[in-house]
Order: structure tokens, then sequence, then C-alpha cells
């Protein structure tokens, strides 16, 4: 598990799509979760410090935790499968700990109503990240670099590139394959 922050929310220029991009605290890799409409506008609302004349669902849940005397301690992307992403939320009230399957873009919505802090699976990070190189980042060409890279890519594309990233061993696991080792046939 690594933690990570919300480096931004930006739009899929080809679909109109919303994606929010988590970074790894510590690091250099980057994590696109395209999300839809209304959890980009619920994580960019508190983001900005606005307010609503009344309560959205995110505001609403996190106010009944709050009335519960229960608050999320983390949440966490925990998988990526069949190209799409999984997360839960923990959540303490009266010194134990459950744990609530969510989408991640309501995970991470929550999160920033709770100050909560976000983490993702090491697995989701290596099929899913982008990495950039060097000791210092350079946020304007992260950023364009990464517009770039939404402007050739719909959230299909993606999923595909990464369902073939997927499939295909990499020269690792083919050099740990043994070829006397195979299964005998029925």
């Amino acid at each position: 598990m690594q933690e990570m922050v919300i480096y931004g929310v930006s739009f899929d220029l080809v679909g109109k799509q919303p994606i929010v991009l988590l970074k790894t605290a510590d690091g250099n890799k980057f994590l696109p979760i395209w999300i839809g409409h209304s959890e980009a506008a619920a994580i960019l609302m508190k983001l900005q410090g606005a307010g609503t004349p009344r309560p959205m669902t995110h505001d609403l849940f996190s106010e009944t935790l709050s009335q519960l005397e229960a608050h999320v301690t983390k949440v966490c992307v925990t998988e990526l499968r069949d190209n799409t992403f999984f997360a839960t939320i923990t959540i303490q009230q009266d010194g134990g700990e459950i744990e609530v399957d969510s989408r991640p873009s309501d995970a991470i919505a929550l999160a920033v109503r709770a100050e909560a802090p976000i983490f993702a699976d090491d697995r989701v990070l290596e099929a899913s990240a982008i990495e950039f190189e060097g000791e210092e980042v350079n946020e304007e060409e992260i950023v364009d670099e990464f517009r770039k890279f939404l402007d050739q890519v719909t959230p299909e594309e993606f999923a595909s590139e990464l369902a073939e990233e997927q499939a295909e061993p990499d020269e690792e696991e083919l050099a740990e394959t043994d070829p006397e080792e195979e299964e005998p046939e029925d």
C-alpha cells in the first residue's frame, strides 16, 4: 500500500469524462481514475472550499457518520478488475473498524471531507500508474504530459491497453518459466 494525494481533477478532452489524478505521496507515480461528473464536482467543491445550500450525498454521509460518532480513518483503491477500479472505506466506531466496499470516486469524495488518508494497493499502481523519472518533478511538465496522454486516449482505449498489458507476461515471468516443469497433458 502506498499513500496517495489528490493531484487534481481534469477532463478527458476526447470523451469529456472527468478524471481524478492521484499521486504517490513519496514518489512520482500518478494514478488516473475515470470518474462520474457528480463525483468530480463533489471532490472539486470540497477541495476548493465551496459549499452548497443543501448537503450533497457525500456531505450527508459524512455528517451521518459524525452523528453516529464514527469517522473515516482511510480509503484505499484496492484493485483493478475487468478494467474497473475498486475501493474500500475504513470506518472506526467504538474502538472497532469496519471496511465498506466503494467506488473509488465516492471513497475519495468522502476522504476529502473526512480529511482521511488515501492509499492505493501496489498491484493497482503496477498495473495502472504513470511514472515520471527523476528526483525533481516539474509540475507543468507532468500536467502537459498528462494532458497529451488524455488528448490521445479514450477510457475504452485506456482500459483495453491495461487489459493487454495484464494479459502479456513480462520478461521476468517468462524467465521464471521452466519448460521442463510443464504440466503433463491428459
